[in-house]
């Protein structure tokens, strides 16, 4: 626990009041719904590009993806190696059927193919998912924050939550993306000045690191073995590729930026241009999570005060002598997310600290805000106007998307502040998020392939495929005597076969009634 020193919170208040500043300027063009949630389609490519950019590196990446190479190998790092198979499918055929369709929310189609009922399915599980996800961020900000700078969890995940929601109520999408711009440059000037600062203090410098690092197999992409009850190579590119095929084809927050964009080709070009980013800059945070593990390996005695604070937390009313073994079980695979904090407290100087943090802020204000700017917009275009009142005048429809803006910012944060010292709600909405994605993209791959699939077909395979995916995910707690019955593929594979499951039982049921 510290206080930051006064010239780098005042480097974060700059930035929080600049942020602020671009929804205010963004707000003397909002003056309806489609400037509000489309910015009328002025937005340019690469813009967008940066700003989808900035909504995938979030600070989940920023602070998880380093703990998670220093705990184990570059294994995640394939997740951003399936990128450009999913864009390419996403731009030859998911951005140009939206900018065909005309229509802002990426659900209102599966009414035209299915019924009210999958339109209604898709919207439930996108709003629960942006809650999740929304949730799980400001919690992990705050709970990196609170022991960068001594501030409470509740006041850092506040003070965040209302900058947050003023600039994206004032300012809409345009405002969404602008500050993205911004704020994708400053979290990767961030990560590039967190990974410079640890090889300036590593003895030996990067070929020391390098050795460690292939001492100790931290360079691995995984099994290249057929093996998909491991992580494997295999797995984490399947899931991968599932996942991004939902975030480039069901996710609210892409889906609105193809609209953004004057033509099918920007959108394309931006959707690229995302990807192109991403892989590099995650790569960097590999990197740094490998430079870690070296440096804490030359320097064994400052990882004990990582260890006693992980060990405190799992026995918070342990003697000493409890915690001392506690602490002699932990692997580095059990304290690696705490690593980069310890060493940014310890070894950051003053003056720097400001916008390290900074981006830190960057990495979660940018998911955020695009979270809460489409779960209104998806409230507003699939439940309010479809559901409560069609006929809405210009004033009402804003109104109505200020208001959703600011509900879906408090839950979000409320969801945050929730989590608070309570690790298996972030688990268990992880694991919901995780049955949510796969039902909603089988879906929409029947909708968009298999054109002669129809409601009652549709609907037979989401049920089926849903208890597929619930079993898969909860049957590791099934009881011992019934141990055959338990899933035995890892768990990144539930988004694979969930997805598949629905969209290959809609193709059978379709073609056994065409033939009856």
């Amino acid at each position: 626990m510290k206080n930051l020193p006064f010239f780098d919170l005042s480097i974060i208040i700059i930035y929080l009041i600049g942020m602020v500043l671009v929804g205010f300027y963004f707000s003397r063009k909002n003056k309806n719904a489609e400037q509000f949630t489309t910015a009328s389609g002025k937005i340019p490519g690469w813009a967008i590009g940066a700003s989808i950019y900035a909504t995938f590196l979030s600070s989940n990446t920023f602070l998880g993806v380093p703990g998670k190479a220093f705990g184990s190998n570059w294994n995640a790092f394939v997740f951003s190696l399936s990128m450009p198979l999913a864009a390419w499918v996403a731009s030859k055929y998911f951005v140009p059927f939206y900018r065909n369709t005309g229509e802002v929310s990426a659900y209102t189609h599966l009414e035209h193919r299915f019924g009210a009922w999958a339109r209604t399915y898709a919207v439930v599980c996108f709003l629960l998912t942006q809650l999740a996800r929304m949730g799980s961020i400001f919690f992990g900000i705050a709970l990196s924050l609170q022991a960068l700078t001594g501030y409470s969890m509740e006041l850092i995940m506040l003070v965040m939550g209302v900058c947050i929601i003023i600039y994206t109520v004032l300012g809409g999408i345009e405002a969404v993306i602008w500050t993205e711009v911004v704020q994708a440059v400053i979290k990767t000037f961030g990560a590039i000045l967190i990974l410079y600062l640890i090889i300036s203090e590593m003895q030996g410098g990067v070929g020391k690191i390098i050795d460690i690092g292939v001492a100790n197999n931290k360079f691995s992409l995984g099994s290249f073995s057929p093996d998909f009850v491991d992580s494997s190579f295999w797995v984490v590119l399947l899931y991968g590729f599932f996942i991004n095929l939902n975030n480039f084809g069901m996710d609210q927050n892409y889906i609105q930026r193809y609209h953004t964009t004057s033509s099918v080709k920007e959108a394309s070009k931006s959707l690229w241009l995302c990807v192109w980013l991403y892989v590099p800059a995650s790569l960097i945070f590999f990197v740094i999570g490998a430079c870690l593990f070296a440096y804490y390996q030359v320097n064994p005695e400052l990882i004990e005060a990582v260890k006693h604070q992980v060990a405190l937390e799992r026995l918070p009313n342990a003697s000493p002598t409890e915690i001392q073994a506690m602490m002699a079980t932990l692997q580095p695979a059990d304290y690696g997310d705490k690593v980069m904090p310890h060493f940014m407290v310890t070894k950051i100087p003053a003056g720097l600290m400001g916008l390290i943090i900074s981006a830190i802020l960057s990495a979660a204000m940018s998911t955020i805000s695009s979270g809460m700017n489409s779960s209104a917009t998806v409230f507003s275009v699939d439940i309010y106007q479809r559901y409560i009142s069609k006929d809405n005048s210009e004033k009402k429809q804003m109104n109505l998307l200020h208001i959703a803006t600011v509900v879906f910012g408090l839950l979000g944060m409320g969801t945050g502040i929730a989590m608070i010292g309570v690790k298996s709600i972030l688990d268990v909405w992880w694991q919901l998020s995780g049955i949510f994605a796969a039902g909603m993209l089988g879906l929409f791959l029947l909708g968009i392939i298999s054109r002669q699939s129809k409601n009652h077909e549709a609907l037979i395979a989401t049920i089926i495929g849903i208890l597929v995916i619930i079993w898969m995910t909860f049957s590791p707690s099934i009881p011992e005597e019934y141990a055959f019955l338990r899933n035995t593929l890892h768990k990144n594979m539930i988004i694979v076969i969930g997805t598949l499951s629905i969209f290959l039982t809609g193709i059978l049921i379709t073609k056994f009634k065409k033939r009856a």
